[in-house]
């Protein structure tokens, strides 16, 4: 039950980073990945990066309340909706982050 909680509050955190994101506060952004972008771009870059950021820690935190759920009802079609929802959100998470450095940092490495 404690990872459950762990794990929901590592999705807070995500949420929380990506919404400073989208308001163009790209410091929790690898420098890496923040040098190549111009300033007019630094919000759309921001937007982007902190949308996909919010989409996976979303996904954490929905698996980990069906996880609890599981423990609570005793039925594991919960804890297995929860994975593919997990799952599902940080694919499309990390598609959203990989195509904001491709368009506006010319490349991912």
């Amino acid at each position: 039950m404690i990872g459950y909680i762990i794990s929901a509050i590592i999705g807070v955190v995500c949420i929380a980073l990506g919404i400073g994101n989208t308001k163009g506060n790209i410091s929790s952004i690898h420098s890496y990945h923040r040098q190549r972008v111009s300033e007019e771009n630094v919000l759309p870059f921001g937007r982007l990066m902190g949308l996909g950021t919010i989409i996976v820690g979303s996904g954490i935190i929905f698996f980990s309340i069906l996880s609890v759920i599981t423990e609570l009802a005793a039925n594991p079609i919960f804890s297995i909706i929860g994975t593919v929802v997990m799952f599902i959100a940080i694919f499309v998470g990390l598609g959203i982050t990989i195509y904001a450095m491709k368009k506006y940092n010319g490349g991912v490495f």
